[in-house]
C-alpha cells in the first residue's frame, strides 16, 4: 500500500512539473505572438500605398532627417527649372516664373523684377527664343543653418537660326517653411544671386 501510495505521490509530482512547464510555454508563446504583432504593426505604418495610373504602388515612411540633402537638392533643381526652363510665350512665362516665386524669397523676385524691366521677357517673346536649363550639379553645405548651396547649370538659348550655351552658376541659402502644395519640400531659398552667366557657344543650326 504504501508503495501505491508512493507511486501516486510522483505521478502527482510529474504532472505538476508537466503543468508549469505547459504553462510556461504558453506564456512564451504568447509574448512571443504580442511582440511579433507589434513588430508587424510597426513595420506596416512605415508603408504606404501609393496610387498611380491604377497601380498600387509601395512606399516607405522615413524621418525627414534623414531626406533632407536629397529634398534640399530637388528643390533648388526644381526652383531652376521653373525660373529658366521659358518658350516664347507670356502665359507660359508667368505661370513658370510664379511657380519659381513660391519656392524662394524676395531675392528671386527681384531678380525677375530686374529682367523684366531690361526687356529681358520681351526679347524672349519678340525672337521666338526658348530658354532651356540643364542643372549639371549642386553642391550643399549641410553643416551650417540656413544650408547653403551652389548650383551649377547649362542654359541654352534656342532661336531659329542658332543656340546659344550659357555656363549659369547661382548660390543661396535654404532655411525651413511649412510644407504646401505650391512648396511639397518645406523650404524656402534665401539671399539667391547668379555668380556666372556667360556664353561659352554658339552654334549656326542654319545650313
Amino acid at each position: 500500500m504504501f508503495q501505491q501510495f508512493k507511486n501516486i505521490d510522483t505521478a502527482f509530482r510529474h504532472i505538476k512539473l508537466f503543468s508549469y512547464l505547459l504553462i510556461a510555454a504558453c506564456v512564451a508563446m504568447t509574448c512571443f505572438a504580442i511582440f511579433k504583432s507589434y513588430q508587424s504593426s510597426d513595420n506596416f505604418k512605415n508603408h504606404i500605398y501609393v496610387l498611380a495610373n491604377g497601380k498600387a504602388l509601395e512606399a516607405i515612411a522615413s524621418d525627414r532627417k534623414d531626406n533632407i540633402p536629397v529634398e534640399c537638392h530637388d528643390h533648388v533643381k526644381v526652383f531652376h527649372e521653373d525660373f529658366f526652363n521659358l518658350d516664347p510665350d507670356d502665359k507660359q512665362i508667368q505661370i513658370s516664373i510664379n511657380k519659381a516665386l513660391y519656392l524662394a524669397d524676395g531675392s528671386a523676385k527681384t531678380a525677375y523684377d530686374n529682367l523684366k524691366e531690361s526687356g529681358y521677357y520681351n526679347n524672349l517673346i519678340s525672337g521666338n527664343i526658348s530658354q532651356q536649363i540643364t542643372v549639371d550639379s549642386i553642391r550643399l553645405d549641410m553643416n551650417q543653418y540656413p544650408y547653403g548651396f551652389t548650383c551649377y547649370a547649362t542654359e541654352k538659348l534656342v532661336r531659329s537660326t542658332s543656340t546659344t550655351t550659357r555656363s549659369l552658376v547661382t548660390q543661396g541659402f535654404l532655411r525651413n517653411v511649412s510644407r504646401s502644395d505650391n512648396n511639397p519640400h518645406g523650404f524656402l531659398i534665401e539671399r539667391w544671386e547668379t555668380l556666372e552667366n556667360k556664353d561659352e557657344q554658339v552654334k549656326n543650326t542654319q545650313p
